[in-house]
């Protein structure tokens, strides 16, 4: 009897080691899971609490990294930058900035130019890196891309560098000019001829200070403003009346299928080639006026003498409506196709000794870029050097082009090659034949 109680209790106690043994495996085995490894390191359980919401709605490119220098977090636009691959930081300066951070604890920013992923043209990206220590393991890494600011910053100054030229020469010429007529006071026929050049230099200054005006009017991204139906023959009348005085000194014949009355070949005439009454777009009559007119008006100047200037309007059919296409087509020096590219930035001159000696201001095309584009069309060039040029505007027709004005207003961004909205320079279109020299 004893024997078997004994055995009952050895038996007990043996029960309750394995159960002691079992918890004590159990509670081990509890404790190494919730222990850190590296796999759990690159999860988001590691961060602090609220940390990743918050990166979760920063601008800026966003990555956490752990003791090991491995990615703990990262944002999207980190990825797209090219600064995570293979869950490693790819930019040295950077990860070299991070180590110095987690090491003394100190805040490092510096800017930087990278290599743009996926190009192999050389172009750099400027970004702005800010490291700064996240708790006591972990490093954040916040990158700024600066390359559009620069670009933009890169505009201004050229415009302002261009105003400031313009703006020289015609001052400085009337100082001269003042001086002179002050020296030759007792010789009348040279004061009338320096008289004339001052008045030519005050109008060639009052044409820019104008044009700038206009330009920063149509650049806004506002609705338009008094916007109405607008008759495209009452356009092309006022655009060939505009250039009437230069196109009869040069015997320019110019001719129309829109706008001008009847009459005979004669130079510096119009002459009605078909009809095109009744088209009309919605818009601001005085800057569509004004397009065309600066069309009208570079034609004339850039054209040879005894030739002839075309303007032609008709109605295309669009993807989103019918469109009106005016097309002014030139005999004159043309336009290479490396200047193509260019010829709507602001200042930009395909001829400048040409241009200065036509009173050019070089601002235009801009103008006429902004003002399509504001009402949004798009202009289109065709040129082939020495045989002239055919500059399209296409607007949407009255009716649905005044929803879309008032529904979507467009606008250009600072730099004057490419709207979002993209100003165009070919044609998808038949450019309109060149006229032929008259004898």
């Amino acid at each position: 009897m004893d024997v078997n109680a004994a055995v009952a209790a050895a038996a007990a106690i043996a029960g309750v080691l394995t159960g002691v043994i079992a918890m004590l495996a159990f509670r081990w085995s509890e404790r190494d899971q919730r222990r850190p490894t590296r796999t759990s390191l690159h999860t988001d359980a590691v961060l602090p609490p609220g940390v990743d919401t918050v990166l979760s709605v920063l601008r800026s490119s966003a990555v956490v990294l752990d003791e090991a220098d491995a990615v703990v977090k990262a944002s999207s636009a980190a990825y797209a930058l090219g600064l995570v691959r293979g869950g490693k930081l790819a930019v040295e300066p950077m990860l070299q900035m991070a180590r110095d951070t987690r090491r003394d604890g100190e805040i490092r920013q510096v800017e930087l130019d990278l290599p743009r992923r996926g190009t192999g043209r050389g172009e750099a990206l400027a970004v702005s890196a800010r490291v700064a220590p996240l708790g006591s393991r972990l490093v954040l890494l916040l990158v700024e891309d600066l390359t559009e600011a620069r670009r933009i910053e890169a505009v201004r100054r050229d415009f302002v560098a261009n105003v400031s030229h313009e703006l020289k020469t015609p001052v400085g010429a009337l100082s001269l000019l003042s001086e002179a007529v002050m020296d030759a006071s007792d010789d009348p026929e040279a004061v009338e001829r320096f008289a004339g050049r001052m008045q030519i230099e005050a109008t060639r200054l009052t044409n820019l200070v104008q044009e700038l005006i206009d330009l920063s009017r149509v650049q806004n991204d506002d609705p338009l403003e008094d916007a109405e139906p607008v008759r495209i023959d009452e356009l092309v009348a006022e655009a060939v009346d505009r250039c009437r005085h230069q196109a009869g000194t040069k015997q320019i014949t110019m001719a129309s299928n829109a706008g001008l009355p009847d009459g005979t070949d004669q130079a510096g005439a119009g002459r009605r080639v078909g009809g095109a009454d009744g088209l009309r777009v919605w818009g601001n009559r005085g800057q569509l006026a004004a397009a065309l007119g600066n069309l009208v008006e570079n034609a004339v100047n850039y054209s040879p003498a005894r030739t002839r200037v075309g303007i032609a309007a008709r109605r295309v059919s669009g993807p989103g409506g019918d469109l009106i296409e005016i097309a002014v087509t030139d005999q004159g020096i043309g336009i290479s196709d490396k200047d193509k590219e260019r010829i709507f930035e602001r200042f930009y001159r395909v001829d400048p000794a040409r241009s200065r000696a036509t009173g050019g201001t070089g601002l235009g095309l801009a103008i006429v870029k902004h003002v399509v584009a504001s009402h949004g069309g798009e202009v289109t060039v065709w040129s082939s050097e020495g045989q002239g040029s055919t500059f399209t505007l296409r607007l949407p027709e009255a009716g649905a082009a005044r929803d879309r004005a008032t529904d979507h207003p467009s606008g250009l961004d600072e730099e004057d090659g490419r709207p979002d909205g993209t100003t165009t320079v070919s044609s998808p279109y038949e450019p309109l034949p060149a006229p032929e020299v008259l004898p």
